[in-house]
């Protein structure tokens, strides 16, 4: 019976059966490898479980470490949750290259967060907008038993706004508010606040008698362009070194017009700013924070001129080769997850516990440095050469190498291309007989 009502009420136990009997064939050990993830602390366990809904079981990724980044002038180890082992080496190539020429540079540019509240409004609009100021006052007022303890931090509402829609859609207006949620990511105090607006523009609405107000929603924005970080290195081109028999000058104009070329060419922008992701998602995710929210922001910003284009930026003036990235990032040092992931809570210790302003700036720099690792791979040796490297083990292990023949395949791969193909005829060099490709 493939369908089922009430799953949710169902034990774990129950959950795996009924999904090991309708959807895995019945297979018994299928059911220990799923248990075999379980934590082997039972609190901790529970915890995990609660994260989310019709948990199973837990899926893992590997938790790594970038060392050697120089932040302004102090020293991290970027934790990292990505299956792919070409990123981390990357990454920690970029943090060893850079700290010997400076090291990385971070600022914040800003740290407006928007929520919005949609509605439509059959009335005097001109009315509307003549006692806005009015208006704000009260939702304001309204909300301080909300906004209270976040003003206490600092933080809180900035600003709300009144946007006249009605070149779009018939009637339709917004509340566009800003926030400073400091260290928090700040979602649900955003929708908080944004739903007592709605409330309390009802019933003004409806005190005025002013016609009918319909709340369509009342939702946090993902789009945070004033919400940014960027990171920054430079050095003279001479200290860029030779790569190979390339020299520092060549290898400078060719990076940078690999740059230029993701700037305008949104196909290759796409894939640009994919690699940035690479580095960025992996510490969003190692810090418990919403990789989805943070990678669509970026996407958005990267089309703000109107055209999809690169997120980071290089230029060659006076003999100083310059490369950077401004990067929208909402993200949160306390709440959600960041006390309660057992992993999360390590990975904010190595970071030496930053805040939220402080965060932002070191994935800024993941973002950075990734980028740098991949374009520096392409405009020299080539992506392949580095990156099926990489990915070498991951071949193995699909054909069950032992320790042996993965020791004999890393000599053996020195100087060879690295694909399924040619791993597979090595491993058959080896073993006298054929492997099926599957």
């Amino acid at each position: 019976m493939k369908q089922i009502n009430g799953y949710s009420k169902l034990t774990k136990d129950q959950k795996i059966d009924w999904l090991v009997d309708n959807y895995l064939e019945g297979n018994q050990a299928t059911k220990e490898e799923l248990i075999s993830f379980w934590h082997r602390d039972i609190n901790t366990q529970k915890k995990l479980d609660e994260f989310s809904e019709n948990t199973i079981t837990n899926y893992f990724f590997p938790f790594s470490i970038a060392p050697n980044f120089l932040i302004n002038n102090k020293w991290y180890a970027l934790p990292m949750a990505i299956e792919e082992s070409s990123v981390v080496a990357a990454m920690s190539m970029s943090g060893k290259f850079w700290s010997e020429r400076g090291g990385f540079k971070t600022e914040i540019l800003g740290t407006t967060k928007i929520g919005q509240v949609h509605f439509t409004l059959d009335a005097n609009h001109q009315e509307l907008k003549n006692l806005f100021p009015d208006i704000k006052k009260q939702l304001l007022e309204a909300t301080k038993y909300i906004t209270h303890n976040m003003e206490q931090r600092g933080g809180g509402i900035q600003d709300i706004e009144l946007m006249d829609m009605t070149q779009h859609e018939p009637n339709y207006f917004q509340l566009k508010a800003s926030f400073d949620t400091k260290d928090s990511m700040g979602a649900n105090f955003i929708n908080t606040c944004l739903e007592e607006f709605g409330h309390q523009l009802k019933a003004i609405v409806a005190e005025k008698n002013w016609g009918n107000i319909s709340i369509i929603l009342c939702i946090v924005s993902n789009y945070t362009p004033n919400c940014t970080a960027r990171a920054t290195v430079e050095c003279p081109i001479e200290n860029l070194g030779f790569f190979g028999q390339m020299s520092p000058e060549i290898f400078a104009e060719k990076f940078r017009l690999a740059v230029r070329i993701a700037e305008v060419d949104p196909h290759r922008a796409t894939t640009h700013n994919k690699g940035i992701y690479n580095g960025v998602d992996a510490m969003i995710i190692a810090t418990g924070n919403d990789f989805r929210a943070v990678e669509a922001c970026g996407h958005t910003y990267a089309s703000r001129n109107g055209q999809y284009s690169s997120l980071t930026h290089c230029s060659i003036d006076n003999g100083i080769f310059k490369f950077w990235i401004d990067l929208p990032l909402a993200v949160g040092t306390v709440g959600g997850l960041t006390q309660l992931h057992p992993l999360v809570k390590i990975a904010m210790q190595i970071l030496e516990y930053p805040n939220a302003e402080e965060l932002m700036q070191i994935c800024a720099v993941a973002g950075l440095a990734q980028n740098f690792a991949a374009l520096r791979a392409m405009t020299t040796v080539g992506i392949q050469q580095g990156h099926m490297k990489m990915h070498l083990f991951n071949i193995l292990n699909h054909y069950h190498a032992t320790k042996s023949e993965k020791d004999y395949a890393l000599n053996y791969f020195k100087d060879k291309i690295v694909s399924f193909s040619t791993v597979r005829t090595m491993l058959e060099q080896i073993r006298g007989e054929k492997i099926g490709e599957s």
